[in-house]
């Protein structure tokens, strides 16, 4: 036990992997799209809530598939563990994008288009010519949905890799449920800290990577967002002592 509390180099280095991690979940918020009251009524693009929720939804179902693998796979590799917490936050983000797409189009009946280019960059169509009078733009249109996924993929890798750590580091200490229950606590409290950063950079909505606003806040908050998760991650090694 003093072996692994002991601030050596392969502790150092955990709390570097937190710091990253948390990084990594604050920089994939500014890639989902986020509408907020706005896209609520279809005034704007993206998914109708706030970063919080979605940073927070996407991370649990990505925490939920990596622990899975982690628990069903004997000396489950890292890249496999980080990959599962991708896929699942993944699939959440994208079902979310699909189901809130179904309701603009056969509920509201608005087109998807955004107003922060005049041509979508994956399809390269024309987004000024469907902008419907007084909106920023509505529905998820192609590069919003792609950036999601993006983003997505970011926080769940981020996740996941906390969850990694955390349980490399507790499983030593105490037991394996105990070990997967307080890692797990753990990573949701730092996807909360990680989502609440961006939120005020964001200031409400973003479409994606390519809203200039993107390319205006991300470096401030990501770098905002490495020292709060450094900060925790040191919490983590103190929560360790105490076992």
């Amino acid at each position: 036990m003093v072996d692994i509390l002991l601030l050596d180099q392969t502790t150092l280095i955990n709390i570097l992997l937190i710091a990253i991690s948390g990084t990594l979940i604050c920089i994939g918020v500014h890639f989902v799209p986020v509408g907020g009251a706005p896209a609520a009524m279809a005034q704007a693009t993206g998914i109708g809530t706030g970063t919080v929720e979605l940073a927070a939804g996407s991370g649990l179902v990505g925490l939920i598939t990596a622990a899975y693998m982690y628990a069903n796979v004997e000396n489950a590799p890292m890249a496999l563990v980080l990959a599962a917490g991708a896929v699942g936050s993944m699939i959440m983000i994208s079902s979310a994008m699909i189901a809130a797409s179904l309701i603009y189009a056969y509920g509201v009946g608005v087109p998807f288009a955004s107003a922060q280019v005049k041509k979508d960059p994956i399809t390269r169509d024309s987004q000024d010519i469907y902008m419907s009078k007084g909106t920023q733009g509505q529905g998820v249109p192609t590069v919003c949905f792609v950036s999601g996924v993006i983003g997505a993929a970011l926080g769940g890798i981020g996740g996941a890799l906390i969850y990694y750590v955390l349980v490399g580091i507790y499983g030593q200490l105490i037991s394996a449920t105990s070990a997967a229950a307080v890692a797990g606590v753990f990573t949701l409290g730092v996807f909360y800290v990680n989502a609440v950063v961006p939120s005020y950079g964001v200031g409400g909505t973003i479409e994606g990577f390519h809203d200039p606003k993107f390319r205006r806040v991300l470096p401030k908050d990501a770098f905002t967002s490495f020292i709060v998760s450094l900060v925790l991650g040191v919490v983590a090694i103190v929560i360790a002592m105490g076992m």
